[in-house]
């Protein structure tokens, strides 16, 4: 037999020894194709090595717990459930908060208040679903791939359908009409 160890075996040295080498070696096993996977999920190559680090960083503290006898369960299966989720807090929590607080900050230096800026005002203090719910579809889909997932305007487009062009002037539309509503 090879000196290669199954998943279950490497799972079980990280698990009971906090084995560096075993932990390692499953780096380099799954990662890349993790790191893969994700990509067809996510555009953002930055979110998605965070979210792979997360990933085998639950694995290596044992805040995600392999359970080898449970039926058809897999390591990659395992990891990408793990994986996903942690795609999904990203794109849906902090991380896309964060990286539209980054952009605002960039827009400080002007007068006028953002549409974006208005949009996280009315996350604290006003009507932002109200004002959401009133844009029409085409609208509030353009703003949710470009503002919330952060998706660049060609991102948007083939996500959308639709041609980059009109993802813009989507966007301009929306802005316009979200500082109106927020105003």
């Amino acid at each position: 037999m090879s000196g290669t160890r199954s998943d279950g075996e490497l799972l079980r040295a990280i698990a009971a020894d906090s084995d560096r080498r075993a932990f390692e070696e499953l780096y380099r096993r799954y990662a890349p194709w993790l790191t893969a996977r994700l990509r067809g999920r996510c555009a953002d190559p930055a979110v998605v090595d965070d979210v792979v680090q997360e990933t085998f960083l639950a694995v290596w503290r044992g805040g995600a717990r392999y359970r080898e006898d449970a039926a058809g369960a897999d390591a990659a299966g395992w990891l990408w459930r793990i994986g996903s989720r942690r795609l999904v807090d990203a794109l849906r929590g902090d991380g896309a908060r964060g990286r539209l607080r980054q952009a605002l900050a960039r827009l400080r230096h002007r007068d006028e208040a953002s549409a974006e800026e208005r949009v996280l005002a009315g996350v604290e203090h006003g009507d932002l679903a109200g004002a959401l719910v009133r844009l029409s579809p085409e609208l509030r889909a353009v703003l949710q791939a470009t503002v919330i997932d952060g998706l660049t305007t060609r991102e948007a487009a083939v996500l959308l359908g639709i041609p980059p062009g009109t993802v813009k002037t989507r966007a301009m539309r929306a802005r316009k009409q979200l500082r109106e509503e927020l105003a």
